[in-house]
């Protein structure tokens, strides 16, 4: 895939929040996995997309997906808005993951597109 992405892993007590932030390669897509292994519930997924030159080709897509390749979003990232946040909590049926890195992968953004990604998950 490519692109570029810097992820930006913390604890904060109970709660793991990994943020991806990401631009596209010409291709419209991009990727990269976390350096932590991760065991918990997803209990929030927000999708931010860039605005101005870097706003992303409406409909995109982001997958988080799991060492097994299994998407840990359950498709919740697929045709997301290019114009406003998308949040998804744990009621919209959002993913478990065990002792697993995670692996952003958008695709379909358009050249040199970007957002970010923001998961937290409850130990």
């Amino acid at each position: 895939m490519a692109g570029t992405v810097t992820v930006t892993e913390e604890r904060l007590g109970k709660i793991h929040k990994v943020k991806f932030v990401w631009l596209s390669s010409a291709g419209g897509a991009a990727d990269k996995t976390t350096d932590g292994y991760y065991t918990g519930e997803i209990v929030r997924a927000l999708q931010i997309p860039d605005g101005g030159r870097t706003q992303p080709t409406d409909l995109y897509d982001c997958a988080v997906n799991d060492s097994d390749g299994a998407d840990a979003l359950y498709a919740l990232g697929a045709n997301l808005s290019n114009a406003a946040a998308t949040l998804k909590a744990e009621k919209d049926g959002l993913g478990a993951v065990a002792n697993t890195k995670l692996t952003l992968a958008v695709t379909n953004a358009g050249n040199a597109k970007g957002g970010q990604t923001i998961l937290f998950l409850r130990v």
